[in-house]
């Protein structure tokens, strides 16, 4: 069995890096590289869900941001028995929604939740791949409802 940071250190290795894409400047980490490949995945995956066990041990549900939150926070929802619920791209949410726009480092974009499915006092556990956009969407939940959150 390899430690934690022996599975770090080979998925590094297998990480494609596209530089000036999707605009220049912008260094891209192609993650879809990791998943293409069994044993990168299964140690993403180990990786994953112990930290989402270590920094935050007592969630009730995992919310994952569109759209690699959408590869990683069901893995993660059902590893730990617990729902799993998508933050989608403006429109593609059935049903009364909340809606909050953020900043892209090349523009702007919304992101939707469908109302009530979080109740008050539940802890979530936010899985994106950037900090940028769950940033401010965790503003705007934290205005409304006090939840627990961390990132992935």
């Amino acid at each position: 069995m390899s430690s934690d940071k022996e599975d770090i250190e080979f998925l590094k290795g297998c990480l494609k890096s596209y530089p000036d894409f999707p605009n220049k400047g912008i260094l891209f980490q192609d993650i879809f590289s990791l998943l293409s490949q069994p044993e990168a995945f299964g140690k993403l995956k180990k990786l994953l869900v112990s930290r989402a066990k270590t920094v935050a041990p007592q969630i009730d549900v995992v919310v994952g941001l569109d759209s690699r939150g959408f590869l990683f926070g069901p893995i993660i929802a059902l590893e730990l028995g617990i729902p799993f619920l998508p933050v989608r791209k403006k429109g593609k949410l059935p049903g009364k929604v909340f809606t909050e726009s953020y900043q892209l480092e090349y523009g702007e974009d919304i992101l939707e939740m469908q109302d009530g499915v979080i109740k008050e006092g539940q802890k979530a556990l936010i899985v994106d791949d950037l900090i940028a956009t769950g940033g401010m969407f965790i503003e705007y939940f934290w205005y409304f409802v006090r939840y627990y959150i961390c990132y992935i």
